[in-house]
Formats: C-alpha cells, sequence, structure tokens
C-alpha cells in the first residue's frame, strides 16, 4: 500500500541560503571569464592576494594598450578601467570566427582596509597589470608581547 508523506515548505531562511549560494556559484563563475557581454564590456579576470603588507591585485589584460588603462581608489574602493580591442586582420579574406574579447572595461573592488594611496604602483608587462597597494600602519598585524607581572 503507497505511504502519504506530509509536504513540509522549506523555510524561508533556508530558501534564502540556497539563492545566496546560487548567486555566489554564478558570480565565481562569470568573474573566472572574460568573455562579451551583450552591451560590449569585457570581464578581465583579476586575483587578489593579502599579504601582512599589502594587497596584490593581477589582471590578465592581453592585448590592452597600457596607455588607456586607469587605476583609481576612491575612499576604499580600488578602480580599473581601459579598453582592449582586437587588431584587424591585414588580409582581406572572411572572418569565420572570432573568440577574443574585445572593448572596455571596468572593475572595481573594495580593500576594507586603510591603505597607502601615495604608494600604489601599477606595472604592466606581458599582458599582465600587477597593482601593488600597501596597507597603512594602523591596518596591518602587530603582535603585543604579554607582560608578565
Amino acid at each position: 500500500m503507497p505511504q502519504l508523506i506530509r509536504w513540509a515548505p522549506a523555510s524561508a531562511r533556508a530558501l534564502a541560503c540556497s539563492r545566496h549560494d546560487m548567486d555566489r556559484l554564478f558570480d565565481s563563475f562569470m568573474a573566472t571569464r572574460s568573455l562579451p557581454s551583450t552591451f560590449g564590456t569585457i570581464a578581465p579576470p583579476v586575483d587578489i592576494e593579502e599579504t601582512p603588507e599589502a594587497f596584490v591585485l593581477t589582471a590578465d589584460l592581453p592585448g590592452a594598450d597600457p596607455k588607456q588603462i586607469k587605476v583609481t581608489l576612491t575612499n576604499d574602493v580600488l578602480s580599473l578601467r581601459g579598453e582592449r580591442r582586437v587588431a584587424k586582420s591585414a588580409t582581406e579574406g572572411a572572418l569565420h570566427r572570432t573568440e577574443r574579447a574585445s572593448g572596455s572595461f571596468e572593475r572595481s573592488f573594495t580593500l576594507g582596509t586603510p591603505v597607502r594611496a601615495d604608494q600604489i604602483k601599477a606595472t604592466y608587462r606581458d599582458g599582465v597589470l600587477e597593482i601593488r597597494v600597501p596597507k597603512a600602519d594602523e591596518a596591518r598585524e602587530r603582535e603585543i608581547e604579554v607582560q608578565v607581572g
């Protein structure tokens, strides 16, 4: 004989957690891609490393003109803007496939820690932009000796 099982709707908290997890999964998937969007912008992949002394951001920007890359800091938000253009082929043949993304890009990251804005350094080499953002002295971790007495 079949058994009836009472249906119990998931709690609002469980649904919210599931949605949050799906949003994070989608965001992380899209953040790792450098694909053109429907608006003609691209999202270059960026790695962010935090050391005791600084944040180090590394962005893959092959084909970008370093003179067109702008790095700004406003309060604790570091922004990266620019444009990557794909060179037009010199031949007169038909283009069958285009996979290299081009267009403008803008990425912003909240650091959440006081930094030394006057000491930020950005270098571009071999298609990779590295931005080193030193932490302010008050933001660095310090070990305090415990006095016995």
